[in-house]
C-alpha cells in the first residue's frame, strides 16, 4: 500500500513494513499458495479418525500381527513343539511376507489423513492385506512333510486360520478404504447436491 522506502513502519499499528515479495508463505492451512481454500476431500482429518475404514484396518492390522506371533503349527511327531508364524519365518524365508504385510499396512493406514489419501491407498491396502492370507494359504495347500525317512505329524493351529480370516476381512475393508467422495461432512454448510472435485 506504500511505495518502497516511503515509510519504515505502519502509521496506525507500528508494524514494520516489508516488501510483499519478502513475506513468508501464508500460515493459513486452509489455503494453498493461491489463496483458494482446500477442497473438503483433501482436508486433514484428526489423527485418531476411525471412520471410512481407517479404524477397521488399524484393528485388523494389529489382529494380524497378533496372529503372526501366535501358534501356526503344532508338531506332535517326532517332537512336541508349537511353531508361531515368526518361528516358521525363521525357517522358511518367504513366509516373512505375512508379518511384513501387517507391519507395513499399519503405518500406511495411520499416515493417510485425508479422504483422498485414503482413497489413493486402496490398492496398496488390499495388496498388503492379501499377502498374509496368500502366505498362510500356501502353507495350508502345501503342508510340510518329513524328510530322510523321519515321520512328521502335525496340526495347523488357530493362528494360521486367523491369519487367513483377518486377511480376507482386511482386503474387503481395503476395497472401500476412504469411502465415497460425494459423502463428505464439512465444517460449514453441506456437500449434499453439490459437485465435489
Amino acid at each position: 500500500m506504500f511505495a518502497s522506502g516511503e515509510r519504515a513502519v505502519c502509521g496506525v499499528c507500528g508494524v514494520p513494513l516489508v516488501d510483499f515479495e519478502k513475506l513468508p508463505p501464508s500460515n493459513d492451512p486452509s489455503a494453498d499458495g493461491d489463496g483458494i481454500p482446500r477442497e473438503p476431500e483433501w482436508e486433514p482429518l484428526p489423527a485418531l479418525y476411525w471412520r471410512r475404514g481407517r479404524g477397521a484396518l488399524v484393528a485388523l492390522s494389529i489382529a494380524g500381527l497378533v496372529a503372526f506371533f501366535s501358534a501356526w503349527v503344532r508338531l506332535t511327531l517326532p517332537d512336541v513343539v508349537t511353531y508361531t508364524g515368526f518361528d516358521i519365518s525363521r525357517r522358511l524365508g518367504w513366509s516373512w511376507a505375512a508379518g511384513v504385510g501387517w507391519f507395513v499396512l499399519l503405518p500406511m493406514v495411520l499416515t493417510r489423513r485425508s479422504i483422498m489419501q485414503m482413497r489413493g491407498a486402496r490398492v496398496a491396502a488390499c495388496f498388503l492385506a492379501a499377502i498374509p492370507g496368500v502366505t498362510a494359504g500356501l502353507l495350508l495347500a502345501r503342508p510340510p512333510h518329513g524328510g530322510h525317512g523321519v515321520p512328521l505329524r502335525f496340526t495347523f493351529a488357530w493362528g494360521l486360520h486367523a491369519t487367513c480370516a483377518v486377511s480376507a476381512l482386511a482386503v474387503a475393508v481395503g476395497l472401500f478404504f476412504g469411502g465415497r467422495v460425494d459423502d463428505i461432512r464439512v465444517k460449514r454448510g453441506s456437500s449434499v447436491g453439490q459437485v465435489v472435485h
